[in-house]
């Protein structure tokens, strides 16, 4: 009997891996890098939150139709206390988590800024597809809880997508500090990482835990190894970068509509 349950999941997944993909989220950490995708695809504010999620919450949706595709793009909202906008791991892997068991998407599409390293070759503007997310601020000198600690998680191979788009690929590492102590710098080298940010592999364990692929778009405001202060450098480019992750999005989307996951 167990067998013919666990055939009857295999079966279920190949099913939906080879049906065109229809429902998208996209979580999404900051205001200003959600309105011109907002924007861009005509969504709009959902004044009443999904079923099943929790009364008060300032987590933000906005919903709409882009051709064959439903999309739900979810940003946490701004802290009820300080009125910043709620950045890190905590509040992405919550809204991730509310948003998969809410709306049951086919595919999360984790879109956002990020820095990024001259040692392997990234430039300010560059637009990456994530391969790998793991943490580097998570230490755990323990054997196995080593393990846990950084998380290592594989994004869902879009092989198709990369090659059609000619978007680079590289491994990400997050943490839920902007700057960088030497501690992380040594993780992030061990996570062999291209790319720094304060979300993916938060959105990465989430997805991974209730079986949702997820894709991972990052857009370089900051060189983490560079001259320039990264809060300094990042302030700087936002608005130009962001515009740059808007039409990377776009086009990411625009390539997803009427394939299933397989031809991803």
């Amino acid at each position: 009997m167990r067998e013919m349950d666990i055939s009857g999941d295999q079966s279920g997944q190949a099913q939906s891996q080879e049906r065109a993909i229809s429902k998208i989220v996209i979580i999404i950490a900051m205001q200003s890098e959600a309105l011109p995708l907002v924007n861009r695809f005509q969504l709009t504010e959902d004044p009443h939150p999904p079923c099943g999620f929790p009364q008060g919450v300032p987590w933000v949706r906005y919903h709409g139709s882009y051709k064959d595709l439903d999309i739900s793009l979810f940003w946490p909202g701004k802290d009820p206390t300080l009125g910043v906008d709620s950045v890190g791991t905590i509040s992405s892997a919550l809204v991730t988590y509310a948003a998969i068991q809410a709306l049951k998407p086919d595919l999360i599409i984790n879109a956002g800024t990020a820095g990024a390293f001259k040692a392997k070759g990234a430039s300010v503007g560059d637009i990456f597809i994530i391969s790998d997310c793991a943490f580097h601020d998570r230490r755990i000198p323990i054997p196995v809880f080593d393990l846990y600690g950084v998380g290592s998680r594989k994004a869902f191979e879009t092989p198709n997508l990369v090659k059609e788009l000619n978007l680079q690929v590289a491994k990400l590492s997050t943490g839920d500090s902007l700057d960088m102590t030497q501690q992380d710098e040594s993780s992030i080298i061990s996570n062999d990482a291209t790319v720094k940010d304060m979300e993916g592999a938060a959105v990465a364990y989430v997805a991974d835990l209730l079986k949702v692929p997820a894709i991972f778009v990052k857009a370089v405001t900051d060189i983490v190894d560079g001259d320039k202060p990264t809060s300094e450098e990042f302030l700087q480019n936002l608005s130009a970068v962001t515009a740059a992750l808007d039409v990377a999005v776009e086009k990411v989307i625009t390539f997803i509509n009427g394939k299933s996951l397989t031809e991803l």
